[in-house]
């Protein structure tokens, strides 16, 4: 399944700063793998290719590990910033510009290596069952990642200008929501501390 024939492309966010984990997270191990190959890993096992991978802080260091991926590399001068925001437009752009025919987007945090195979497939499976500008899963009552958002509201995100973000976002859309309820935590996980990587680390 290729983003070409009108399949949901993947945005894979990889270039924050990890501050709170003290070392660049995506390039920790992740059992026989990395943090990002396996996000990767995960993506492409749902079939969805190329995704596109946002980078900045460890750039050279990503690319070299993602260098036989089917992946587009895109670095974000302005990630030291700190916002998910920047990164996200960047990525939107590309896949609007190189692959056209695309009508939706996974938004994947590049931190959240304990997403399973299972919630992109029933994700994308609800997607095309059910179409909807905003389909985010959830557990417990709580919303998780990965988001995907259809191509209608693209425009929307290109045109958001800090201090507004993404929350600020969904906040203006809550009547687009449709929420897929998933039996898993790990939609909720992500690795921002040593704590949080010792804990989670297979």
């Amino acid at each position: 399944m290729t983003a070409s024939d009108g399949a949901p492309g993947a945005i894979i966010l990889a270039a924050g700063l990890s501050s709170r984990m003290g070392q660049p997270k995506m390039l920790l191990p992740w059992g026989r793998m990395t943090i990002i190959e396996q996000v990767v890993t995960t993506i492409l096992e749902a079939g969805i290719e190329p995704p596109i991978v946002i980078t900045g802080s460890g750039d050279e260091e990503i690319r070299a590990l993602l260098a036989n991926y089917p992946v587009h590399l895109i670095f974000n001068p302005r990630y030291a910033d700190g916002e998910m925001l920047h990164s996200l437009q960047a990525g939107i752009a590309v896949l609007d510009l190189q692959q056209q025919q695309c009508q939706a987007a996974f938004i994947v945090l590049g931190d959240q290596p304990q997403i399973q195979l299972s919630t992109v497939k029933g994700l994308l499976q609800e997607y095309e069952t059910k179409p909807s500008p905003l389909l985010i899963p959830s557990y417990q009552m709580h919303r998780g990642h990965p988001w995907l958002i259809g191509k209608e509201l693209w425009g929307e995100i290109l045109a958001l200008r800090l201090p507004r973000t993404l929350r600020d976002f969904l906040s203006d859309h809550l009547s687009l929501i449709q929420y897929l309820n998933l039996n898993t935590p790990t939609i909720l996980s992500d690795l921002d501390t040593p704590e949080d990587y010792e804990r989670s680390r297979p």
